[in-house]
């Protein structure tokens, strides 16, 4: 079994190691070949492909030479025995299983109702070790026995896991995921029972990643009917139901691998609570909000990031071609006094010096824009076996962000994109951005270098790539699996049948539906009740003056065909048109804005309860 253990690289400590940053060693070091070489190919990273890496690297290491203040290392906190699973399981909304008092356990036993075969596997796995734990500790509190909880050897197989298993024959024989394009992303399956199945039909072949086998796949998402749901698109309490199972998944894929990841977290330690520069993202974002309410990624970084483009990005070396230090430390101070005045003079900052602020503002970050949780995650990801597990990986982790540092990844991943646009002219292909950016984003302030030579080696060439998958594919990695939603989905039809068993509540309702009923009766023509049963929909407006209308359902009705005849009919609609929404509310789900491309017919057989509303999208 793998172990991953948390590697950081620090600007800071350098001193071990400082020949080994130098470009001209490193030129020496390679003995026939031309000490520079920039690379066009898009298919690997070779030594010579990282001279930027490196060049970087050493430019990080000299802009932070002569700092008058001393900066506070953040030391890792590695779990005691136990402590790992114990946050786990609580992350994961299982805390029951340890701690009767920490949740509700029906609200969990309906989680664990729509687990997959691979998915309680993990569970098991992380309940068990912590029996262990606890047996040593001779804990008088006994956690449950996996057995009660799944059912498992010994004992018939419970409801649970008989669902569980009706799910995986729903998703076909093992060889029928395996067969699908390598550049087909199936959604509709767990990645981890995908992985199983892969593993199965693989054995006695070596098809393990080598050096050369470094292509990226043109990888694309298999169509689905009912709509493509991105992160945005859910309520906040449907999105915590769709952490805590990506958690489960993420862990799951893993598993599959034998990788055991080790999630570390940071000791407490003293960060400026205001500011630009060197301030905590969710603290930054909390002072921008005051002044910009619903601002989801920092003002700086927004504005840094227009700056260089209205500046040009035609220009070569952009993000490569570090600024003068002296005068970028100069302009983080002004920064610091000015920004929110608006008194900043911006017409005087070079387009070079507003990259390395861009970047400094990265690094600076007191803790990783990846976070210490999961940036050892990020980096085995690279452990999987495939370009598709690796992928599949990589969306479960951004999923796994913080909502703080997931938006302001994905505001720097597409302003990378744009850059790479322009490749013909700023000569910065993925490849040159993604080694530019790597020691950036992984190597943050605080950290101690305690690697060997060999390991730094191996870990830049790592970072690289991920970054570079970060960029390549992230019009895939926000988006929020099928098979997740279709578990929240069935946790939300569970929890309902919960309620619905109290007589109370059912009286309750029973009284509102009579009341509903009888006041549409009475304010609504007869052909606007019952629509759905009359093969129609009825879309509310109440933003609007047309406050609802009633929409044909046919085979072909798209989500954008409902937006497109509600703005046909109302022309008083002041909003843009890509500022509204189709919502599809309740029933089994809180509330989701659709794709466009979804088909109404399908979605209502999905969910045959849900209301449809068009609002503004709440940005």
């Amino acid at each position: 079994m793998t172990e991953i253990v948390l590697i950081i690289l620090s600007p800071l400590s350098t001193s071990r190691r400082t020949g080994h940053y130098s470009v001209q060693n490193r030129a020496k070091n390679a003995p026939g070949k031309p000490p520079y070489h920039r690379c066009n190919s898009q298919d690997s990273l070779d030594e010579l492909a990282m001279y930027d890496y490196w060049t970087e690297v050493e430019n990080i290491t000299l802009s932070g030479e002569g700092d008058a203040e001393p900066q506070e290392e953040v030391q890792l906190k590695v779990p005691d025995e136990g402590e790992q699973e114990e946050a786990w399981l609580t992350e994961a909304g299982l805390a029951t299983l340890f701690d009767e008092s920490a949740s509700d356990p029906e609200d969990m036993m309906g989680l664990l109702s729509t687990l997959t075969r691979t998915q309680a596997a993990a569970v098991e796995k992380r309940v068990e070790k912590l029996q262990q734990t606890l047996r040593k500790r001779n804990k008088q509190h006994q956690v449950p026995d996996v057995r009660d909880i799944f059912k498992l050897p010994g004992t018939p197989e419970s409801k649970v896991r008989g669902q569980v298993t009706e799910l995986g024959n729903r998703a076909g024989p093992a060889e029928q995921s395996v067969s699908e394009p390598e550049t087909d992303i199936n959604l509709e399956v767990s990645f981890s029972d995908q992985a199983i199945s892969y593993k199965e039909s693989s054995k006695g072949s070596s098809e393990a990643l080598t050096d050369a086998d470094d292509k990226l796949p043109n990888f694309k998402l298999s169509k689905d009917k009912t709509g493509l749901t991105k992160v945005g698109d859910l309520s906040p309490q449907d999105m915590k139901k769709v952490h805590r199972l990506v958690l489960i998944e993420m862990t799951a894929l893993f598993d599959t691998a034998g990788i055991d990841l080790k999630a570390h977290k940071a000791v407490k330690l003293k960060v400026k609570e205001s500011g630009l520069f060197g301030v905590p993202l969710a603290a930054l974002l909390e002072q921008d909000q005051r002044r910009q309410p619903g601002t989801k990624v920092p003002i700086i970084l927004q504005r840094l990031i227009s700056h260089i483009e209205d500046e040009g990005l035609n220009t070569e070396g952009l993000l490569r071609i570090p600024g003068a230090a002296i005068r970028v430390k100069a302009v983080c101070v002004e920064l610091e006094g000015k920004f929110y005045e608006g008194l900043f003079p911006w017409e005087s900052l070079k387009q070079h010096d507003a990259a390395s602020l861009l970047k400094l503002f990265i690094r600076e970050l007191p803790h990783p824009l990846l976070t210490v949780e999961y940036l050892s995650a990020f980096i085995a990801v690279l452990k999987l076996p495939t370009k598709k597990q690796q992928l599949q990986a990589l969306n479960l982790l951004v999923l796994l962000l913080p909502e703080s540092s997931r938006d302001t990844l994905k505001a720097l991943m597409e302003f990378f994109q744009r850059v790479i646009d322009h490749k013909e002219q700023n000569k910065m292909t993925l490849n040159n951005v993604a080694v530019v950016m790597a020691p950036n984003i992984f190597m943050f302030k605080g950290f101690r270098n305690k690697i060997s030579e060999q390991q730094e080696f191996s870990l830049a060439t790592e970072t690289a790539n991920i970054v570079r998958l970060l960029i390549r594919y992230q019009n895939l990695l926000w988006t929020i699996p099928k098979f997740i939603m279709n578990q929240v989905r069935k946790q939300n039809t569970e929890n309902q049948k919960k309620m619905s068993k109290d007589r109370a509540m059912m009286k309750l309702l029973k009284k509102m539906a009579y009341e509903r009923e009888k006041h549409e009766k009475q304010e609504k023509p007869l052909s606007e009740v019952d629509s759905s049963s009359q093969g129609f929909i009825r879309v509310q407006a109440p933003q609007f003056s047309k406050v609802s209308m009633a929409v044909q359902l046919t085979e072909e009705l798209q989500a954008s065909d409902v937006l497109s005849r509600f703005l046909s009919q109302d022309s008083s609609v002041s909003v843009k048109r890509e500022d509204l929404c189709l919502y599809e509310i309740g029933g089994n789900i809180q509330e989701r804005c659709l794709d466009e491309e979804t088909y109404m017919k399908d979605l209502l057989e999905l969910n045959p309860s849900a209301e449809w509303f068009i609002k503004c999208i709440q940005r």
